[in-house]
């Protein structure tokens, strides 16, 4: 009996230990939970995208946006900050192809997805970012061919299938200067690296800074692109700034049902040890830091600033 006593009194201890044990560990975390923590809240955030202001530069064909403050129909008054608190802003944006964007084919295409039926898988992919500023300084109409591809790939290893290719011209270092949208020559990438890229490496799609694929009469290539049921990236900026390999894109954009084009933004995720952008931590997120100057209407610009900017 005292052994038995003993016995029940060893099991009891044991018992108390294994659920002090699981008490003390913490749950473990799911495996996408320790991606973020692990990688992407180390990395630096670059923002490759274009503000949108009415006089940024556009295709001809398109009439100019306008920016409001949005009116009170019961008063016909705008909405004012001291009166009731917040203020809201009207856009008569005269086109969705605007700025930094993403095409969907069915700007083409009717057959093809509109930028509401793009799938969510595109939400985040690999980043290539292949350079040729050097040629397009000494040629400013030079377009990528599919040798450039080739030389990259002989530095950094085969594209990954399903990744994002964006092409570097620092064309964006003159925006937004409007006269960009007439110039007739411009940096584009050639049909024949366009069918490499997603027939050769299944890429998933290519971006380019010009608003236009190519400058060739037809936009060969981008008609090759659209009307096959491809999507691609236009205004991109900032790829000065982005690692040629190593990095992630994450991308955004309004659903707008049956559209034709989309304000996308898109954000390169580099390593912890690039030396551009800003980690998750570096500035305030939330609550976000209060600026120096708050925000006014400036009739002459038509948009909102501080301070003048």
């Amino acid at each position: 009996m005292q052994k038995f006593a003993f016995l029940c009194l060893a099991i009891f201890f044991t018992l108390l230990l294994c659920l002090s044990l699981n008490a003390a560990q913490p749950h473990p975390r799911p495996p996408l939970w320790q991606v973020y923590q692990q990688s992407l809240k180390k990395a630096k955030y670059v923002d490759l995208t274009h503000t949108i202001t009415p006089t940024i530069p556009v295709w001809s064909g398109f009439s100019a946006s306008k920016f409001e403050p949005t009116i009170n129909p019961q008063t016909l008054q705008a909405y004012n900050y001291k009166k009731d608190g917040f203020e809201a802003t009207h856009y008569d944006l005269s086109t969705d192809q605007l700025g930094t964007q993403l095409d969907p084919p069915a700007h083409w295409n009717p057959d093809y997805p509109a930028i509401d039926e793009l799938p969510a898988t595109f939400a985040v992919r690999p980043l290539v970012v292949i350079s040729m500023q050097d040629k397009v300084a000494q040629n400013p109409n030079y377009h990528l061919t599919v040798k450039d591809i080739q030389a990259w790939e002989k530095r950094n290893g085969k594209i990954p299938e399903g990744s994002v290719v964006f092409v570097r011209s620092d064309w964006s270092k003159e925006w937004p200067n409007p006269e960009l949208a007439t110039r007739t020559k411009f940096p584009g990438v050639s049909l024949d690296a366009l069918k490499f890229l997603h027939l050769q490496r299944h890429i998933l799609f290519h971006g380019h800074e010009p608003l236009d694929t190519d400058s060739t009469p037809t936009l060969e290539g981008e008609a090759w692109l659209l009307q096959n049921g491809y999507t691609q990236a236009e205004g991109v900026t900032n790829l000065d700034q982005v690692p040629e390999t190593g990095a992630l894109v994450a991308m955004g954009y309004p659903k707008f049902k049956g559209g034709l084009g989309g304000y996308a933004r898109y954000i390169a995720i580099c390593p912890p040890n690039w030396s551009y952008g800003v980690s998750v931590g570096q500035i305030p997120e939330s609550p976000l830091k209060k600026a120096d100057k708050p925000l006014y209407w400036d009739k002459q610009l038509g948009v909102r600033v501080r301070n003048n900017s």
